[in-house]
């Protein structure tokens, strides 16, 4: 087995439960803007890209899209605190992976800030090494951009470094800078999802991933 000195994670929908938040504030954008409504289907399949790689597939004009944007990150976080909380057993598996000596980062497409209100509200506001959001990068994830700079900041190599994440977006980021790669299946995609997107390694509960990382 792999022996893994770098744990990257993704933050919605692998360490906090976002993902109802995260629909409701695209419906409300859409809904104050007049635009076409979405499905729920729909909107999962863009989760994991930023805000405006999403709403640039409706328009090109930058002024349109910065207000939109706008709209969705006041409801957003209007409703944040009430709303997200961590998947049973994320927090002890973060906090295990740490005391055990491995290099710890984050990797999302949120902003920075609001992955660190989004780490805060559960408790691993101190335990990443490094946090690249999706105002650090200029190419956010499926490129894989963000995972490289992550690796960069620590100083670590790729091939010992495993990403872990919800969605394809994730599993091509990771496989593309040349990491290994896990998919979790207790966000909003299912085992059927991920394997479309061939990660190394799919785990269905934390405690598999700790396995996988040869911690018990």
């Amino acid at each position: 087995m792999t022996q893994f000195q770098t744990i990257l994670f993704d933050l919605d929908g692998t360490l906090i439960d976002s993902v109802d938040l995260i629909v409701d504030s695209y419906h409300h954008a859409y809904q104050m803007h007049g635009l076409p409504a979405q499905s729920r289907e729909e909107i999962l399949i863009g989760i994991g890209t930023p805000l405006r790689s999403v709403f640039g597939r409706m328009t090109d004009d930058p002024v349109r899209i910065d207000a939109w944007i706008t709209t969705y990150r006041e409801y957003n976080l209007t409703h944040h605190d009430a709303r997200v909380h961590p998947y049973d057993g994320t927090v002890a598996m973060v906090q295990r992976i740490k005391a055990s000596g491995h290099r710890l980062g984050l990797v999302t497409s949120k902003n920075r800030a609001g992955a660190l209100r989004g780490l805060a509200m559960v408790g691993l506001a101190d335990v990443m090494e490094v946090i690249v959001g999706a105002d650090d990068v200029v190419n956010p994830k499926p490129h894989p951009e963000p995972v490289e700079r992550a690796l960069t900041v620590l100083d670590m190599p790729a091939e010992t470094c495993i990403y872990v994440g919800d969605s394809h977006h994730d599993i091509h980021s990771g496989r593309s800078a040349g990491t290994w790669t896990a998919g979790v299946t207790w966000g909003p995609f299912d085992r059927a999802h991920l394997e479309m997107a061939k990660p190394d390694y799919i785990c269905d509960t934390p405690r598999e991933l700790l396995e996988l990382i040869g911690l018990r």
